[in-house]
């Protein structure tokens, strides 16, 4: 019976421990005949379309669909295998092609048109009415107004885009997992923190070889490049990280991504075309506040000019350093980080690595949860887990100051082998209205952060710490709205150059004496972090500052022309492309066997697609926000249910803009964030 099936045991969480592989297919399978034959029901009904007898069955059923995939997507991220990975990929098209098939539905076109043109809608609160407006827009996005031929033509490309999309993660994974670097002369790990050298033994050990073994484990590679002192193996290291999933470097078009990347974007332009837009860019800033790529170039721009020259600074400055203290005349791409860092601890005398001591993960993560009961009025509690998919996971309930419960959310937070690198929020489930009442969101929260060592908890740097922080404001944003219509609740229908908008404000308090006395205690005995050790923090908060900001717009405006300029049947290759952008923005030397592009996820391979300014678009909002908590005292308790009142408990319900002026009493400034950056005001805001 398709009922015993766990995945459609929609009564609770997710049944981690019971859901198998086999149980994938024949439940969606299941699903999205059950949705087919509901909608059919819904458009058969002589019954004039309203809200509640037409908009709300199709949420409820679009809802219970996505509840039974999101823990399969969850599972494809975090412990993947070969078994699960099969039935993911057979799944993907079937998805792939229902959305499609809804998207271009007629009958349901017209009955939510009916309804945003009958008297009905004018008494529809804001996120109901939102949710008609977008449902209207996606539709057109979704080629319901072509002919039936070019139709097919729009579910075939999105089809085969979801699943190069995935064949584009797996390659960049089995790239990662498949390659090792073992050490057996203890001189080599000259440098290297002991937990890097701890943990680089323990996975030796669990391989039964002899010495120390790295992997391209972010946490590992990231420990080599800052801080070994030994110059081969920084390069062997980065030689095959920069390499992963090309056509060169140790394991050369095993699991290349370069015919992807080009199928990707022939399928993007071909859609867009298809679509009457110009370009992929058009069409992804159809759902965006930027209006067109003309204002997201001016955007780039009018940062790039700033950055550029204090960006040839800061290398000049680091170049001389290494040349005085280092004995580098010239400074291979390999050395870069390291450089910087004996550069760091040279002006500041402070280290990421001296910091961990100080921030051990259970306190990080109390003294967080006690900055956000004050801001927010909630409490955030461990819970005994429900079953999970790996024994590391913690689970956390978070309630409101009347003892309500607001939401629950998983914390995994470590890194392993078939886990996805990188750091991300993902809905569980959302918030929505039911005829039992109020559906409850529920998160996922992943990192992957070094894991504890010789018995000690983990340590975390305070680059680990901010990436905790993003990530939980993500959670917030998504946890805590009081929105009850699911395609608007959370972070549900807030448009992408928004959505990091609580993530990375909530990345402010990481530097606040207030907080840090919450998130900080020495692993030994419980002291928070120094006052001189912060006072040098934040001296070198901005050390490389215009550096980073140039990667950061140089990685933008690639995407955007790759999704504008770009012609994929062109003579014109992706890496020459890449290498112009680079000419035009970056300061740092980078080799020529540099294939960024082939692991460049968040726009291959995830929702970044001419759209990865939106960090930095976000970072204007998101520091102008918490300038209003610097006037007021960054644990203000007003100022602090004002940012949950309008912006966090309003998710999508209503434009961002609208959202955020409620909040600020005003239009954005980049005062703030250049302020904060350490960069002068720029002659105009954004």
């Amino acid at each position: 019976m398709q009922h015993d099936n766990p995945l459609l045991k929609l009564d609770g969480l997710p049944k981690f421990g019971e859901i198998l592989p086999e149980h994938i297919e024949p439940a969606v399978d299941y699903m999205l005949a059950r949705n087919r034959e509901q909608v059919e029901e819904l458009l058969s009904s002589e019954d004039s379309p309203e809200w509640d007898n037409f908009v709300a069955p199709l949420e409820r059923i679009e809802d219970e669909l996505e509840r039974v995939w999101a823990p399969v997507s969850h599972l494809n991220g975090v412990r993947d295998n070969d078994a699960l990975r099969a039935v993911y990929e057979k799944c993907l098209p079937k998805l792939s092609d229902y959305s499609a098939e809804m998207g271009q539905n007629r009958g349901i076109y017209e009955a939510i048109r009916q309804i945003r043109d009958s008297e009905e809608f004018d008494r529809l609160d804001q996120a109901r009415r939102k949710v008609i407006e977008n449902a209207l827009r996606d539709f057109h996005l979704a080629g319901v107004d072509l002919d039936p031929g070019s139709q097919d033509r729009y579910r075939e490309i999105t089809s085969e885009l979801s699943r190069l999309g995935n064949v584009y993660s797996r390659n960049l994974l089995d790239a990662t997992d498949n390659w090792n670097l073992d050490v057996t002369e203890p001189e080599r790990l000259s440098g290297l923190p002991d937990s890097a050298v701890m943990q680089a033994k323990n996975v030796a050990d669990d391989a039964g070889i002899e010495g120390w073994r790295f992997s391209l484990q972010y946490p590992a590679y990231l420990a080599v490049m800052t801080y070994s002192n030994d110059r081969g193996l920084r390069e062997e290291m980065y030689r095959a990280f920069v390499t992963r999933a090309s056509e060169i470097g140790p394991n050369a078009g095993r699991w290349d991504n370069g015919d992807v990347m080009m199928s990707i974007l022939r399928l993007r332009k071909e859609l867009a075309e298809l679509l009457g837009y110009r370009d992929y860019a058009e069409y992804s800033l159809a759902t965006k506040m930027a209006q067109n790529s003309e204002e997201v170039f001016e955007f780039i721009s009018q940062l790039k000019d700033k950055c550029r020259e204090l960006g040839k600074q800061e290398v000049l400055r680091l170049q001389e350093f290494a040349g005085d203290e280092l004995g580098l005349r010239e400074l291979a791409p390999w050395d870069f980080v390291w450089a910087s860092e004996k550069l760091r601890d040279h002006l500041y005398s402070y280290s990421q690595e001296s910091l961990r001591p100080y921030f051990p993960l259970p306190r990080v993560l109390a003294g967080m949860f006690a900055i956000v009961g004050r801001l927010f009025g909630i409490s955030v509690e461990s819970e005994d887990p429900p079953q999970t998919w790996h024994p590391d996971v913690e689970f956390f309930r978070i309630g409101d100051e009347n003892g309500d419960t607001r939401g629950y959310f998983y914390l995994d937070l470590y890194a392993r082998k078939q886990k996805r690198g990188g750091a991300w929020m993902a809905d569980c489930v959302g918030r929505r209205r039911t005829e039992h009442g109020i559906q409850l969101p529920v998160a996922f929260l992943t990192c992957n952060f070094s894991p504890p060592v010789g018995g000690k908890p983990s340590l975390l740097t305070h680059d680990d710490v901010i990436t905790l922080f993003h990530e939980f404001g993500h959670g917030l944003h998504h946890l805590l709205t009081r929105i009850e219509v699911a395609s608007v609740a959370g972070i549900n229908g807030v448009p992408w150059d928004a959505v990091e908008l609580p993530s990375q404000f909530l990345e402010n308090w990481c530097w606040e004496r207030e907080a840090l006395d919450l998130i900080s205690g020495h692993v030994d005995n419980g002291q928070p972090l120094p006052q001189d050790m912060l006072d040098k923090m934040r001296m070198g908060r901005n050390f490389h500052s215009a550096l980073q900001f140039c990667r950061q717009l140089e990685f933008s405006l690639f995407d955007m022309r790759l999704h504008t300029a770009f012609d994929p049947s062109g003579e014109v290759s992706i890496q020459q492309l890449l290498d112009g952008v680079r000419k035009e923005v970056s300061v740092v030397p980078v080799a020529d066997f540099n294939r960024f592009q082939n692991s460049f996820g968040h726009i291959f391979a995830g929702g970044y697609a001419a759209g990865y300014y939106s960090y930095q678009w976000a970072e204007v909002l998101s520091a102008d926000a918490f300038s209003l908590f610097e006037e007021n005292g960054i644990l203000d308790v007003d100022t602090g249910r004002r940012f949950l009142s309008r912006l966090l408990e309003m998710g999508g319900a209503d434009e961002p803009m609208v959202l955020f002026e409620a909040f600020r009493g005003r239009k954005p400034t980049v005062d703030a964030l250049l302020r904060h950056s350490g960069l002068s005001p720029l002659d105009e805001a954004a």
